[in-house]
């Protein structure tokens, strides 16, 4: 394998993280830094017949995963845990160069804590038997079995951490697990598995990393009993339909345009630098990022000029330049749909307060910062999902308008509310459609905290006990 780190201090870590990705002789195909061009390394084609290949081994392997208990497998776990933490500057470098993201604030050394962070929470978290009903005559008690099979298809956006969310419960409930990364993003993943893998049992867990070719059979194996998959709702669709003829459980966290409520009272230099990180952390391409801003007419201008402020601080480029906190866009097409949609903006009349104009001619996705004001609700730019640093600040006057419309689209992963007065913020909460409202913050996620979305933002949850049983077939044993 080809790697080049632009760190020598890495290279021999990057070197022997990465040397059994790629068999000897396999189809390789490059993978490129969205913020240079420069070949990051080269990632394995694997072929529908590998995916047949991996599932056999993890079928054949389950029965003694599973047996090994909760209490062994915890502690596999938390030796898994302890390994992504001994690999952790390596990668974090390696995701950096891949997806963009740099290296500090909450992004790239951030997420592979996180990663291992939420397998010490799968490893730790209790989940008992439960006694449901006891007369004296009838006893009925409620277990939770592993599944089989799971298969695990994330995206490029938070690639290692989110597939620890896939298999760290997963595996905690005696299930097997094949995983098959974004074509974007594959070293990453492929990476971090092979690090999981000194600790784990041979066959336990597998990567397959192909195109979607491999993760449409993969949703439709018969042999996997489960699909977890985050992703767009348009490929959340296809794999509801793909995985109906074998009737496979499914987590589906989809895609989200969410909608933060700015109440009147607000101090709007203390919620600044909080809605630009709600909107802005991985450069906005998060799903549960807050993508439109609903102001109130009392402190609109002043919310906006405190947000612009904040944001025209915080220094983008190449992610593994220390200094920077936001990134290039992780792809073209990602590119092209923010900078379709701002241009839109702009041509209607739209309010440019930041950003707004990206250089066409430095290498790399970049896309500046931007805040829109002044813009109608139905624009493009507040409709659709612009997953980038590109933020549509809303003006209303009435409160049941501004519930109205951050409930008229067709998604609800997460929302906001923010205000001074938390009593009147959480009956605003409780009017707005979405899987999770924060108050005072936006796409704050715990491993405890059950998360997953409402309307075609998906189904399932995800995290704490709620994550771990969905990772199990519940079984009642009555006698």
């Amino acid at each position: 394998m080809t790697i080049d780190t632009q760190t020598p201090v890495l290279e021999e870590a990057h070197a022997a993280l990465l040397a059994e990705i790629t068999p000897d002789g396999g189809e390789r195909r490059e993978v490129l830094d969205p913020a240079t061009g420069a070949v990051v390394g080269h990632a394995p084609v694997h072929t529908v017949d590998d995916l047949d290949r991996a599932v056999a081994a993890a079928k054949a392997a389950q029965p003694a995963w599973a047996a090994l208990g909760h209490e062994r497998r915890s502690e596999l776990l938390l030796q898994a845990a302890d390994a992504i933490d001994a690999n952790a500057e390596a990668l974090a470098h390696l995701l950096s160069r891949e997806q963009g993201k740099p290296l500090n604030g909450p992004n790239a050394r951030f997420e592979v804590g996180g990663a291992s962070g939420w397998m010490r929470a799968a490893a730790a978290t209790p989940l008992e038997a439960e006694v449901v009903f006891d007369d004296g005559e009838t006893h009925a008690e409620l277990h939770y079995r592993p599944i089989g099979v799971v298969g695990a298809i994330g995206p490029w956006n938070w690639p290692q951490m989110i597939t620890v969310w896939q298999i760290a419960p997963a595996l905690r409930m005696g299930n097997t697990v094949v995983v098959k990364p974004s074509e974007y993003t594959p070293l990453s993943v492929l990476a971090l598995v092979q690090v999981i893998n000194t600790v784990l049992p041979e066959g336990v867990l597998h990567i397959v990393s192909g195109g979607r070719e491999v993760g449409a059979a993969l949703s439709s194996h018969p042999e996997v009993g489960k699909v977890m998959f985050t992703g767009s709702t348009a490929t959340g669709k296809a794999i509801i339909r793909s995985s109906a003829d074998t009737v496979k459980r499914l987590t589906l966290e989809l895609g989200g345009n969410d909608a933060g409520i700015v109440l009147p009272d607000v101090d709007p230099t203390a919620i600044a630098e909080g809605l630009f990180w709600g909107a802005f952390i991985n450069t906005g391409q998060t799903c549960a990022a807050l993508k439109r801003l609903y102001v109130h007419d009392d402190v609109y201008d002043e919310v906006v000029a405190a947000l612009a402020e904040v944001a025209g601080a915080m220094p983008m480029g190449v992610g593994i330049d220390e200094q920077n906190v936001l990134g290039p866009l992780q792809n073209k097409q990602q590119f092209d749909i923010v900078d379709r949609l701002v241009e839109s903006a702009k041509a209607s009349g739209a309010r440019v307060v930041l950003g707004g104009e990206p250089d066409r001619e430095q290498p790399g996705y970049f896309y500046p910062t931007t805040l829109i004001a002044d813009i109608d609700n139905d624009h493009p730019l507040v409709a659709e999902e612009q997953f980038g640093p590109a933020l549509p600040i809303i003006r209303y006057r009435d409160l049941d308008e501004a519930i109205e419309m951050a409930n008229g689209v067709d998604v609800g992963l997460g929302a906001s509310v923010w205000s001074s007065d938390r009593d009147a913020a959480r009956e605003v909460a409780s009017r707005i459609q979405s899987g999770t409202v924060w108050i005072n913050a936006h796409g704050v996620v715990h491993p405890m905290v059950p998360f997953g979305g409402a309307k075609q933002s998906g189904y399932g949850l995800e995290f704490g006990v709620e994550g771990l049983k969905a990772l199990a077939v519940p079984q009642v044993v009555n006698g």
